[in-house]
């Protein structure tokens, strides 16, 4: 079976498209997103999902979330005994999803199609593949999100030459893209956006004010500490949304916390941020030479752009309020379900063409002679610009600074900035040239190619012998070579991972550790039902565990409710 997978900075979701379109599987709780976090319980136990996110207060240094924004980084997180990189934090994840949806079906998942952000680089994108392969399937075609989206809303069935622009804020990422159907084509005209910028950082805003008023040094609280409050704060983010103005209560040691917040005030603090998102829409507006009203439909996805200030953003730059019909957080997944569909040739979908962009200018790093004939070095040398169709082979001609050099380097680098050393480098490749040869005749052609999925492939060929070279990006020091993923691969064979049939009584307790840690008042009531709970689970006796797990679920809902 192919399914499509939202990896998502804060909730991943899993699909595939069947009689009814596409329909999303549940997680072992009943939920349709499963929260991106990972934790490690005192036996060594991986816990993946709502459970983990509970423990992010009670237990904060062996739980870990927003790793996404690590992908493609050599960066390790421990927790307990082992050490993990982003793309092994990811593939935990996709393990869960994968015996979701094959435990809804009782189908083997074989292959995946997983979004993206469309603004994801290179080392990202063979990161998420990566994670994929670590999960144990196959991984072909990514789709950026988005794509996904605007499939999810029905663009491949619009009239030819509608034109959409799809605004996708997510827990870490922002990605905008605008897109035409045309004769069974759905081509993306332009991609833009900020990998570091999302719904955590309008949360951390908020924290900021809320530490600010209270007069809280943030080094000064511990990490359970910390955890609570993000926790609070997250629901009165929500609360904002719906209702104007929110707040929260909170015991901080001797202290009684109330502070309160409203839309307009917060509004005000998050312009930074709201600027930030201005610039992208412009520059894929321009990119796409397009005006706002030649534009049919703008679509918002991504859980946070549930707030109100983004709406209000977009009815302002485009004049007009934006669809989101769709659930937000659940329409990127909804397209790559559509995704994993095409793949597989589903019949019940008309054959749709997807063509995408090049998120970045792709280039090398050159030097040039000033009119004094002076030497200047570290230019950058665009041969794939930004927003070209993929897939997409471009080639371009350079000889070495000087006659006779035994050596030339070639630095590939992506960005838009015309210094070299301003924008990201991927990798080099060194190419032995004859010292008996002219700078002319030691010429070479560089070829990169960049494909549907986001890869790219670097080619030399030295004119004089038509001498090949190849750069393998791999080598970069942020991605795992096939060798370390297969003994990643082996390593996390051995890791212990609760059965999915314990998934409920596991998020059960880690709620209640959760509410133990945050509420003091009741820690004497708390401590009584986890230790009786716990005595239940010991019985192995399945209908006495369900029925305690009912019981303690409602009073957990109750005391939440009126605390």
């Amino acid at each position: 079976m192919i399914v499509g997978i939202d990896l998502g900075t804060t909730h991943s979701l899993i699909g595939t498209y069947g009689e009814q379109g596409s329909v999303l599987f549940p997680n072992a709780l009943g939920d349709l997103l499963t929260p991106s976090v990972v934790s490690v319980d005192g036996d060594g136990h991986i816990i993946v999902g709502r459970a983990a996110r509970d423990r992010m207060v009670s237990h904060p240094d062996t739980s870990v979330a927003t790793f996404k924004r690590f992908m493609g980084t050599a960066r390790e997180t421990r927790l307990g005994k082992h050490a993990f990189r982003p793309e092994e934090l990811s593939a935990l994840i996709l393990r869960a999803l994968i015996a979701d949806a094959e435990a809804a079906t009782g189908e083997k998942v074989t292959e995946a199609v997983i979004s993206v952000p469309a603004y994801f680089s290179d080392a990202q994108r063979k990161a998420t593949r990566a994670a994929g392969e670590l999960a144990g399937i196959r991984v072909e075609r990514l789709i950026n999100e988005p794509t996904a989206a605007a499939l999810a809303y029905g663009l491949q069935e619009k009239p030819d030459g509608s034109r959409f622009l799809v605004f996708d804020l997510g827990g870490g990422t922002f990605d905008v893209s605008v897109l035409e159907m045309f004769d069974g084509v759905v081509e993306v005209h332009a991609s833009a956006g900020d990998n570091f910028l999302g719904g955590e950082d309008f949360l951390d805003v908020m924290e900021s004010a809320f530490l600010s008023d209270e007069k809280i040094a943030l080094d000064t609280l511990t990490a359970q500490e910390h955890g609570q409050l993000r926790r609070r704060l997250e629901q009165a983010k929500r609360e904002l949304g719906a209702q104007g103005s929110a707040g929260i209560e909170w015991r901080l040691g001797e202290r009684q916390l109330s502070w309160q917040i409203d839309e307009e005030r917060f509004a005000r603090l998050c312009d930074p941020l709201v600027q930030r998102m201005r610039a992208p829409l412009e520059r894929a507006m321009r990119d796409a030479r397009l005006q706002p009203e030649q534009l049919e439909e703008i679509v918002l996805v991504g859980g946070a752009s549930r707030m109100p200030l983004v709406a209000r953003l977009v009815s302002r730059m485009f004049g007009r309020l934006p669809l989101r019909h769709i659930n937000p957080d659940q329409a990127i997944a909804l397209g790559a379900c559509i995704a994993a569909g095409l793949k597989s040739r589903d019949q019940r979908l008309d054959e749709v063409i997807l063509t995408d962009v090049c998120p970045y200018t792709l280039g090398t790093k050159v030097s040039r002679r000033d009119e004094q004939g002076r030497e200047q070095t570290g230019f950058f040398a665009p041969i794939i610009h930004r927003n070209s169709t993929v897939p997409v082979s471009r080639e371009e001609t350079f000889q070495p600074f000087r006659d006779n050099q035994t050596k030339l380097t070639l630095e590939v680098y992506q960005g838009e900035h015309p210094m070299a050393e301003r924008n990201i480098k991927l990798g080099e490749l060194d190419i032995p040239l004859s010292p008996q040869r002219t700078a002319a005749q030691n010429a070479v052609n560089l070829r990169f190619t960049y494909d549907v999925n986001g890869v790219l492939q670097v080619e030399a060929t030295l004119l004089a012998t038509q001498e090949r070279h190849e750069l393998v990006l791999e080598q970069n020091p942020g991605l795992l070579t096939p060798a370390e993923i297969r003994a990643r691969l082996q390593a996390l064979e051995g890791i212990k991972i609760h059965p999915r049939d314990k998934h409920e009584n596991i998020a059960l307790l880690a709620r209640a550790e959760r509410l133990y840690e945050e509420y003091i008042a009741a820690r004497a009531q708390l401590q009584q039902w986890i230790a009786q709970f716990r005595n239940v689970l010991d019985t192995q006796d399945e209908q006495l565990i369900r029925e305690h797990r009912r019981q303690l679920s409602q009073a957990l809902d109750a005391m939440e409710a009126h605390v």
